[in-house]
């Protein structure tokens, strides 16, 4: 079997195995490179197994909350933390699974090991320092392991890990990152959450819904920092009212360890510190890629701020080495990983008219209680840039579809430049609005205008509505508020 490929690429994360597809769609003899598992931290440990985490804790709110719907449960509703994770892992393993299938399916090469560039055009493979996880769907006929390999076109789709601040090192027991947040021995009666990004605020907001004491601890002035301000308001009284602890403009100066459980030194901005003990901790201070020893500095690689430095199709300074995903830069999201990918190998194959990334368009969506998602420009943002705008606004309390799921504490926020009418931000707040968003994104990818929007038809009753009454709000003609 010869190892010359059109396309080499490292890592099968959400970017590596959709630009694997891809490319094989095209024709291009393909082959993917993993040291662990297929489909990355995404589907393992990540977006889509910290999902069915949260499904879980909703499905309990409605249980404990039944009677509001009329309903009577007999007897005492227990969360069996176990069948929690199980099922949370299974889901894991049947995304594992799927992309495996995905990869035989498309006829794509499966190099089980460790990638190193070793000069343009070329990798080689070493045995992986990391458990392999085999998918339990059947592996491509091709399913290689150790040697030298060659490409014309290699993509770099490492991904990152969770960052660790110096003196506050995870250490998996006590002090923990979303790997072990995600699968504890037990349940702690209390936790320390330090930083309030998308990761952070996720699991804040599940372990709240299982009953652990919950505090929160943000170096910024507000939750969710790269939110609306407007929203990330509401979003936090919403979290108030669930009992979690939020301390903003604040943060953990160093942590004592005990037996069982740690001290937090918080540093609040008056000066003061609180000693805050916890059963464990979880730090969520972002993430950092994973760029060491793949050999990119050998090759003159550059990089920027811990990150591959590419232009919008992936390029990178060196011909032939591209990267996507985490590994090349915020936001660090899986969709953007996905649609990075596609543009890069359909610029790599040569097809007509392929458009850059363009990341001001790029969704981001967090998965607490209540559900935050956003597009385009925050109202500061909007403003700072000299814009003229107007900004429309709309409650779910208005909302009859809302109001008859028993979820009327959200809204909409729109933002439009008054000159041309153009949608600049949406950003929303409430239940399923995760789903929502995509009518915004898809708005502003049709460089769709206020008037388009406001002459578009939505089906009643539906909290979709929101969206058109936010839209109406800022040109002063919404109907139900």
């Amino acid at each position: 079997m010869s190892n010359a490929y059109d396309v080499l690429i490292i890592g099968s994360g959400p970017g590596g195995y959709i630009a694997a597809i891809r490319a094989a769609q095209l024709g291009l003899k393909t082959a993917i490179v993993e040291r662990e598992h297929l489909a990355g931290i995404c589907s393992n440990w990540g977006c889509i197994p910290t999902k069915a985490l949260l499904r879980s804790a909703e499905v309990l709110h409605l249980a404990e909350h039944a009677k509001n719907y009329g309903l009577t449960l007999e007897g005492k509703i227990t969360p069996d933390l176990k069948a929690i994770i199980a099922r949370s892992r299974g889901i894991a393993e049947r995304m594992n699974g799927g992309v495996g299938f995905l990869m035989k399916k498309n006829k794509v090469d499966i190099i089980w090991g460790e990638a190193k560039l070793t000069k343009p055009g070329e990798i080689v493979v070493s045995k992986t320092t990391k458990t392999i996880v085999q998918p339990q769907a059947p592996l491509p006929k091709n399913t290689l392991g150790e040697g030298t390999y060659t490409a014309k076109h290699i993509i770099v789709a490492t991904g990152a890990r969770p960052r660790a601040l110096p003196g506050i090192e995870p250490d998996g027991k006590l002090i923990w990152t979303y790997f072990e947040a995600m699968n504890p021995d037990s349940m702690p009666k209390s936790l320390l959450v330090m930083g309030s990004g998308a990761i952070g605020i996720e699991f804040a907001s599940f372990y709240r819904t299982m009953g652990v004491d919950v505090t929160v601890v943000e170096v910024m002035s507000q939750v969710m920092p790269v939110e609306d301000a407007e929203i990330s308001a509401f979003a936090k009284k919403q979290f108030d009212k669930q009992g979690m602890k939020i301390l903003l403009e604040a943060k953990v100066a160093k942590v004592e360890k005990g037996a069982n459980s740690i001290t937090a030194h918080v540093e609040k901005k008056d000066g003061t510190v609180e000693k805050i003990t916890a059963d464990r901790m979880i730090s969520a201070v972002g993430v950092q890629a994973n760029i060491e020893n793949i050999g990119l500095e050998a090759l003159g690689v550059k990089t920027d701020r811990g990150f591959i430095a590419i232009d919008g199709y992936g390029k990178t300074n060196v011909a032939g080495i591209y990267a996507i995903g985490d590994v090349a830069g915020p936001p660090m999201l899986a969709h953007k990983a996905e649609h990075e990918a596609v543009i890069c190998v359909e610029k790599i194959a040569g097809l007509p008219n392929v458009h850059p990334m363009d990341k001001a368009k790029i969704p981001g969506c967090t998965y607490c209680n209540p559900q935050v998602a956003s597009v385009g420009l925050t109202e500061a943002k909007a403003k700072a840039e000299g814009r003229d705008i107007r900004v429309g606004r709309f409650p779910f309390v208005a909302n009859g579809k809302a109001i008859a799921l028993g979820e009327d504490q959200g809204m909409v926020k729109t933002i439009f430049d008054k000159k041309t009418g153009e949608l600049l931000g949406a950003h929303l707040v409430g239940a399923e609005v995760t789903e929502l968003i995509q009518g915004f994104v898809v708005a502003m990818n049709l460089e769709t205008t206020e008037e388009e929007l406001m002459h578009t038809i939505f089906p009643h009753p539906t909290i979709s509505e929101t969206l058109k009454e936010s839209v109406l709000d800022a040109y002063g003609r919404a109907l139900n508020a």
